[in-house]
């Protein structure tokens, strides 16, 4: 059997749009306000706590947080990562109607994924793995060996799209087959 994986931030979904909201939230320069917001990320994609991630982001950019803000800039954070492109939607709808077995293995907080898995696209996957909920994220080795696990799957079963380069290359190494998403015309190609 052959499975399809598919990231889904910038895969799936299109760029958040939510960082100058969350920028106004915390009162600083969206530029500013990016360098903290991607620095810590790695943390919370590994299951961080909410909390402890926007204190970290706050830090960076000299504002305090506490929980009633990390809660607010938890749900616009989510709400920004819920816009999903119509093409790569299209493309996951073709595969789930031909039987093709989907898989989706996300860099994502645990808040995300709750609300990801109600998602009208998510229904098509048969297993949904976010780094959140397994305390690994990509490149890492130990998430595409868990991936593999929980699919019931040999690694080299896996055609694997995100949108990093060093994920592929990750998924690569693991013995996936790491395919650079460049859209989902691209990806009907390989496929």
């Amino acid at each position: 059997m052959r499975w399809v994986v598919f990231d889904y931030g910038e895969v799936i979904s299109r760029p958040t749009g939510a960082l100058p909201e969350l920028a106004d939230l915390l009162g600083v320069p969206l530029a500013d306000f990016e360098r903290g917001y991607w620095t810590a990320r790695d943390d919370y994609d590994r299951g961080q706590p909410d909390l402890e991630y926007w204190r970290a982001v706050g830090a960076a950019v000299g504002v305090e947080v506490d929980e009633e803000l990390a809660r607010l800039l938890t749900d616009v954070d989510v709400r920004g990562w819920l816009l999903p492109d119509p093409g790569a939607v299209e493309l996951i709808e073709e595969l789930a109607t031909a039987g093709v077995p989907l898989a989706l293995l996300s860099n994502a907080p645990v808040p995300f994924a709750r609300v990801a898995e109600r998602e009208p696209w998510a229904r098509h996957f048969r297993h949904l793995v976010f780094s959140g909920d397994l305390g690994v994220a990509k490149p890492d080795p130990r998430i595409f060996a868990a991936l593999a696990q929980r699919l019931g799957a040999d690694p080299a079963d896996c055609v694997f799209f995100d949108d990093r380069q060093v994920n592929v290359d990750g998924a690569n190494a693991a013995g996936l087959r790491g395919v650079l998403w460049s859209g989902s015309s691209h990806a009907r190609t390989v496929l």
